[in-house]
């Protein structure tokens, strides 16, 4: 099949593409398992056509956590356009990947996935994707090529201030990355940013624009190797208590990309 990041198709009266919001109406001659899906709703995570010309809208159900999962099962359902009804106007407005990324069994590296898990009770706007994305830097590769206008990496960071202390640090440009990190290919159960933001650019092979990226991090007051004896299940003191506080500059930060992708962060945000 063939696609492209702007391909759109029409929907009765409505532009149709990747991002906007669906709910599926399958015919009667569709298999079970599509039928199934009779008035789920969905984001189009593509529009592609096949070697005959026929075009296929390419969704991810709304509450599928499995959607992140690209390298597992595939979580992408085909529908033609008379099977899907549009839920708003066109293609949807800005995106934002809000991504979790941490080591759940090495202490304080687990802040991504705490802070995702405390976003997880709060309402977030149209167009803002949060998920846990653990130890799975391949998932996350993929997904940095799902045409997100900006990506979230919320992470352990330590800069040698004072445990618990979280930064929003923009490091610019991801074709800014050390070359080094061009020839290293990640693990498909590791996770260095670096490397995978490296990996996402291989993947896409020139055709897949990266989104801007910014990390979240906070200050760990807890630092593992990985080569430990033994696992440390939970947060310290210092960074269990910055958990909130993050969930609540996440808040105000996609609020504020949502309406200006490329606002300037010059003076970066610090929370104590």
């Amino acid at each position: 099949m063939s696609a492209g990041p702007g391909r759109t198709v029409r929907v009765g009266d409505v532009r149709v593409g990747r991002g906007s919001r669906v709910r599926l109406r399958p015919g009667q001659s569709a298999d079970v398992l599509d039928l199934a899906l009779t008035g789920r709703t969905a984001e189009v995570d593509a529009v592609e056509e096949d070697l005959e010309g026929r075009v296929h809208v390419v969704v991810t159900l709304d509450g599928d956590d499995g959607r992140d999962f690209r390298t597992g099962l595939g979580h992408r359902f085909f529908f033609t356009p008379e099977e899907v009804e549009p839920l708003g106007e066109g293609p949807a407005g800005p995106r934002i990947l809000v991504a979790g990324i941490g080591n759940i069994f090495m202490a304080d590296d687990a802040f991504g996935p705490e802070v995702v898990a405390a976003m997880r009770g709060r309402t977030l706007p149209e167009g803002v994707h949060i998920a846990d994305f653990g130890i799975r830097g391949m998932d996350l590769a993929y997904r940095l090529l799902d045409g997100y206008d900006v990506a979230v990496l919320v992470d352990a960071a330590p800069r040698g201030g004072e445990p618990g202390t979280v930064h929003l640090i923009d490091p610019g440009p991801p074709d800014a990355a050390p070359e080094a990190a061009e020839r290293t290919l990640p693990q498909a159960h590791g996770m260095d940013p670096v490397q995978v933001l490296a990996l996402a650019r291989q993947l896409g092979d020139g055709t897949g624009a990266l989104p801007r990226v910014l990390v979240l991090g906070c200050e760990p007051a807890v630092r593992m190797r990985g080569d430990e004896p033994d696992v440390v299940v939970g947060l310290s003191g210092p960074v269990r208590d910055a958990v909130r506080r993050a969930a609540d500059m996440l808040e105000s930060l996609t609020a504020e990309l949502l309406l200006d992708p490329r606002r300037d962060l010059s003076t970066p945000a610090v929370g104590r």
